[in-house]
């Protein structure tokens, strides 16, 4: 039986006594005057007057408490064909002498160091040093544009820079100091310090006066055995600037706290992910991204458990059992990754024949998310692992999940297309435009009654006005997710689209990611994205691009046939499916993410311009020599 529904009442009942009993997991230098105060900031803060620090609950305190031998870190990079894993302890040396090279900057509490980096172990060092002297990190995907990252430098306003030589891709080399060079000219705010770590794959030439080698900075602080102690700041300081992607002109920071942050990701590790300190989770992301923050680094270590740190691909590095092969040699006992990750395996691998002779026996969860998870990838992932698949939705400005089917809590009955419930914390609600409930079951915008919980954005960096416009100002009293769906009778959520994706058929309004679930179901469709296009007599109509198997030997022309007959029968003849352009790839951003918005562009022949998390531009021409083959 699960205890969901308790659990999620005695939040409902008393949310102050609910978050006062989960913060009892961190370790606090001195306690808060109040668990919430609804007066500050500019909807209420968390835990003000506390003081902590996020490095010591994810790494001293579990030095000093058993797990000083522990694997802490596990680097596993096919690419460079590098392995190397760091116990707690070994964790804490990198981390404070990292630290010491920081503070001989001057950089102190409260100052911003960009992070712009690989996925290396000191990129994760890196945060964990900031944190640990009270620094702000803002840490930027590493291979951004020059001029991306000069608006971030020039938001953040870092005292520091720390990068690499260069970042490594399937095949090719990405050079990071030239950009990085690059940025900082067009920037007006200028670091004092760049530390830049030289890789072996390709080195660079540093800026005297400026850039220091970060190797042998490192190693001098730690041949002079320089203790950095852990700096303890308030609960409501903030931890680190995230800029969400995609963005264009001035970037939006997203800002964490250090107290509600820990709270909420320590809790979520058995609570949501039903995992136990000691195992090995395994977050298949960026640290770039937010997952990256959040399930690579800081809840796997604040929670003592082992996390897995990979700069490879699904497929590619060298193919598509990658995955097996890290879940098995590391004992890996949940993974969380990106839906189109699996449809990617699917599609280069669809019997799973690769998983064979991988013992894959302590491997329990498949967590998926940053993506619609459509049943059919959800279906063969379980019939494919044996094991549960959980689909769950969160955003940036987050930091966690906002529904899922809580493992830890006793998992619900499954609702392939819905990522499960609303976790504590989250009273979500759907309204319609004018900002009324709506009845279960029907389409609006997905809302979340304000106060966020515990680890949720407090603001935007420097920029509470924005904030608010935002998020709070178009339904009063509610945080807009800026996503459409629907609760069920059973108070199960199901995510449909961005608001943008919700297109308007004659009149009626109806939810691209609807489609993309039918689609999705046909036996020979791999991957597909459904977008409105512009229309004389309708207003607007629903295009779908499909990938095909592999090995599908199925004539385009059925297949049209067959997916618009199954649109129509499931969604209706009000869908006016009937545009269908078969293509080899769909158009990503690096996280995963299929670029639909730039996609409907270039089908209404209207500017657009190269979206700077993309992960392949060649495809957005794929794209338009498809669309004009088809003729639409």
């Amino acid at each position: 039986m699960s205890r969901y529904h308790e659990v999620y009442r005695s939040w409902q009942q008393d949310p102050e006594r609910f978050w006062a009993e989960a913060a009892a997991e961190i370790d606090w230098y001195s306690p808060w005057d109040r668990v919430f105060d609804a007066e500050a900031g500019v909807y209420g803060r968390w835990f003000p007057g506390a003081t902590c620090n996020t490095c010591f609950n994810a790494v001293d305190r579990h030095v000093e408490g058993g797990r000083k031998d522990q694997p802490a870190l596990v680097y596993d990079s096919p690419i460079s064909g590098r392995k190397k894993s760091f116990t707690y302890g070994e964790l804490k040396d990198e981390v404070t002498a990292l630290a010491a090279v920081l503070k001989d900057f001057g950089v102190g509490r409260g100052d911003r160091v960009v992070i712009y980096m690989p996925m290396v172990p000191e990129a994760v060092f890196a945060m964990l040093a900031c944190a640990r002297i009270g620094a702000v990190h803002s840490v930027v995907f590493g291979g951004f544009a020059a001029r991306e990252l000069a608006a971030r430098i020039d938001d953040a306003a870092p005292r520091a820079i720390i990068s690499a030589s260069c970042g490594l891709e399937p095949g090719r080399i990405v050079p990071y100091k030239p950009l990085l060079d690059e940025a900082i000219r067009l920037s007006s705010a200028k670091p004092e310090n760049c530390l830049i770590l030289q890789r072996e794959e390709q080195g660079c030439d540093l800026v005297q006066g400026r850039d220091h080698d970060y190797a042998r900075m490192v190693q001098a602080a730690r041949a002079a055995g320089l203790a950095v102690p852990c700096e303890p700041v308030l609960a409501t300081d903030p931890l680190y600037i995230l800029y969400t992607s995609g963005t264009t002109g001035r970037p939006k920071g997203v800002v964490r706290d250090n107290g509600g942050h820990m709270v909420r990701l320590k809790w979520s590790m058995f609570n949501e992910f039903g995992i136990e300190p000691g195992e090995t989770f395994w977050a298949a992301s960026d640290v770039g991204w937010v997952v990256g923050h959040s399930y690579i680094v800081y809840a796997p270590l604040l929670h003592g458990c082992t996390t897995v740190l990979f700069e490879g691909k699904p497929v590619g590095t060298p193919d598509a059992g990658v995955f097996w092969r890290v879940i098995a040699e590391h004992g890996v006992a949940a993974l969380f990754t990106a839906p189109t990750a699996f449809r990617a395996i699917r599609t280069a691998d669809p019997d799973a024949e690769m998983m064979a002779g991988h013992d894959l026996s302590r491997f329990r969860t498949l967590f998926l998310a940053g993506e619609r998870a459509d049943p059919d990838t959800v279906k063969w992932a379980e019939k494919t692992l044996g094991v549960p698949v959980i689909d769950h939705w969160w955003q940036t400005e987050t930091g966690a999940p906002i529904s899922q089917d809580p493992v830890g809590l006793g998992m619900l009955p499954v609702k392939y297309g819905s990522p499960g419930v609303p976790m504590p914390g989250y009273d979500v609600q759907v309204l319609d435009d004018a900002g009324h409930p709506v009845p279960a079951g029907t389409l609006g915008n997905v809302v979340v009654k304000l106060p966020l919980p515990p680890g949720a954005l407090p603001t935007l960096w420097n920029d509470d006005r924005r904030f608010r416009e935002a998020y709070l100002s178009e339904f009063p009293g509610y945080y807009k997710t800026a996503d459409a769906g629907m609760l069920d009778e059973d108070g199960y959520l199901f995510i449909m689209a961005r608001t943008d994706d919700i297109i308007n058929v004659a009149g009626h309004r109806l939810s691209t990611g609807g489609m993309e679930e039918v689609v999705a179901e046909h036996p020979a469709v791999a991957e597909c994205a459904v977008i409105g296009i512009a229309d004389q007599l309708k207003g607007q109509v629903p295009c779908g691009f499909v990938v095909l198997h592999g090995r599908a030997g199925a004539d385009m022309s059925t297949v049209e046939r067959e997916l618009v007959a199954m649109v129509r029968e499931r969604i209706g003849p009000v869908a006016a499916f009937k545009k269908v352009v078969p293509v080899k790839r769909l158009p990503k951003t690096r996280s995963g993410k299929i670029l639909r918005a730039t996609m409907q562009k270039i089908a209404d022949h209207q500017e657009w311009a190269m979206p700077a998390t993309i992960d392949d531009p060649a495809i957005l021409d794929e794209i338009s020599e498809a669309l004009d083959k088809s003729g639409k």
